[in-house]
């Protein structure tokens, strides 16, 4: 909070606040400030303040006034391409959607860059103190042996992955149902490279896409930046809206969507998992319409293997399996991998070729020992069981806090209420020291949102939960 002891005076220290928050991008460029009258109140001082603080800002460019409207954040990178703040003229107005205060890489950087050192409920991780195990450092002394290391250092890998990992996950695969031989699967440095390498195969610019919503707001903004064109389906609790899809590929030519990406098993953020019956009808539906279909199964380690999957029951056909081990065990190994049938495979293998050469086979093999000798499986049921009784303990303080749950309590996210704005609520606790993760960012066109996501593992402080009540109170 501002502070009349610090060496800047409250002046100072406002502009600051406000600055570093439209530099990371956590006050998206559009966003409107508070009023001068409630930005006072919010934090305790004089309007007086918050008049020079703003002055500051813009002087520093960092904001525009708009008459009788109050003042918006600019957008900051293209400014600097722009002409001098003094020249530039009034924006046009903005249109009826406002931007939202955070974006997709929001809260990537608060991986990084934490707001403070307290449990962050909007994050998309597990506190590192769940993924330590000694059997992670063990892997990797064994591969740094000085043969060992020699070989894996002083040539590429081969382009495909390791061979022995992918021996491994060809078995690992088997025990869900998934039919991949070692030569149908590509290691990738994460799961969100194995999806890239499927949209820069399978897609072109302006091709439509079915993207499920809510989602993870990266993968829109991933397809955004590639230029295809977004189509949301709205996800249930037993898949996605048939109708919808339906529609979407009834359309006319150059209209119909290419490809579906879908988070069956413990679905990012409501916690779903797709139903048989459903399963089944979107299946159909790409084999009568021509569309490919990436599962996105992030979320296996922390799901039953019996959980419905469309690589499953399509055997590879015309689904794409892409799964990474960052959300279980080494964010840092980078490890991921895809799946596909023996015509698609060659292909993909050769986007990555393109982008990346090969992956480093160093921690490839070590993971592949974590999986042979079942310190993966094991540290995973740790994990489980853990997260259990985490979920059951956030559940509680989140409806003692005033909010409902908008779906059943499942996985690693819990998909809550809160009955409030959650992007104004977001910068009001920012203020706090806690970064949420409002529903707006889990829609492709951004409206705003009563809902949050939070992270059943990082959510259980009973010190957050009565921040987060007074805050919401206020609002």
């Amino acid at each position: 909070m501002l502070t009349r002891t610090s060496t800047q005076s409250l002046t100072e220290q406002l502009a600051g606040r406000f600055a570093e928050r439209i530099r990371t991008r956590l006050l998206a460029p559009g966003a409107r400030l508070p009023s001068v009258r409630e930005c006072a109140r919010q934090q305790g001082v004089s309007p007086h303040t918050v008049v020079a603080a703003y002055d500051q800002l813009l002087a520093q460019g960092l904001v525009e006034a708009r008459r009788q409207r109050g003042f918006f954040v600019r957008d900051v990178i293209a400014a600097r391409a722009g002409p001098a703040p003094s020249t530039l003229k009034p924006l046009a107005e903005p249109p009826v959607a406002q931007p939202v205060p955070a974006d997709a890489s929001t809260l990537i950087r608060g991986m990084f860059h934490r707001p403070s050192d307290k449990p962050q409920p909007g994050m998309g991780v597990f506190p590192s103190e769940w993924l330590e195990s000694p059997f992670t450092a063990a892997a990797v002394r064994r591969m740094t042996s000085t043969r060992a290391l020699q070989d894996a250092s002083l040539q590429y890998g081969e382009p495909a992955g390791d061979g022995g990992l992918r021996r491994s996950l060809a078995t690992k695969l088997a025990s869900i149902n998934v039919p991949a031989g070692p030569e149908q699967i590509v290691t990738t440095v994460g799961a969100t490279h194995a999806l890239d390498i499927v949209s820069r195969t399978l897609l072109r610019p302006g091709d439509p896409v079915m993207v499920e919503e809510p989602g993870w707001a990266l993968e829109f903004a991933r397809l955004e930046a590639l230029g295809m064109r977004i189509l949301p389906v709205p996800r249930k609790a037993d898949g996605p809206d048939l109708e919808v899809m339906e529609r979407y590929c009834n359309a006319g030519d150059g209209h119909k969507p290419k490809l579906f990406v879908s988070v069956s098993v413990l679905h990012n953020p409501t916690g779903y998992s797709l139903t048989p019956g459903s399963a089944h009808r979107v299946l159909q539906l790409a084999n009568q319409h021509g569309f490919h279909i990436v599962e996105d199964d992030t979320y296996s380690h922390l799901a039953p293997e019996h959980a419905t999957r469309l690589c499953a029951l399509d055997g590879l056909q015309r689904t794409v399996y892409v799964s990474g081990f960052a959300k279980i065990l080494a964010p840092n190994w980078r490890i991921g991998f895809l799946a596909a049938s023996p015509e698609l495979v060659g292909r993909m293998l050769e986007t990555k070729l393109l982008a990346t050469l090969t992956t480093p086979s160093l921690f490839e093999r070590a993971l592949a020992w974590c999986i042979d000798q079942g310190q993966l499986r094991r540290h995973a049921e740790r994990v489980r069981l853990r997260l259990e009784g985490a979920r059951g303990r956030t559940v509680k303080l989140a409806l003692a806090a005033g909010c409902t749950l908008a779906s059943e309590p499942a996985g690693l996210f819990g998909w809550v209420d809160t009955g409030v704005d959650t992007d104004a609520l977001t910068q009001r606790m920012l203020d706090e020291g806690y970064l949420l993760a409002p529903g707006s960012l889990f829609h492709a066109r951004r409206p705003p949102s009563t809902l949050m996501r939070i992270n059943f593992a990082t959510a259980q402080d009973a010190t957050f939960w009565k921040v987060f009540a007074r805050v919401r109170a206020q609002l």
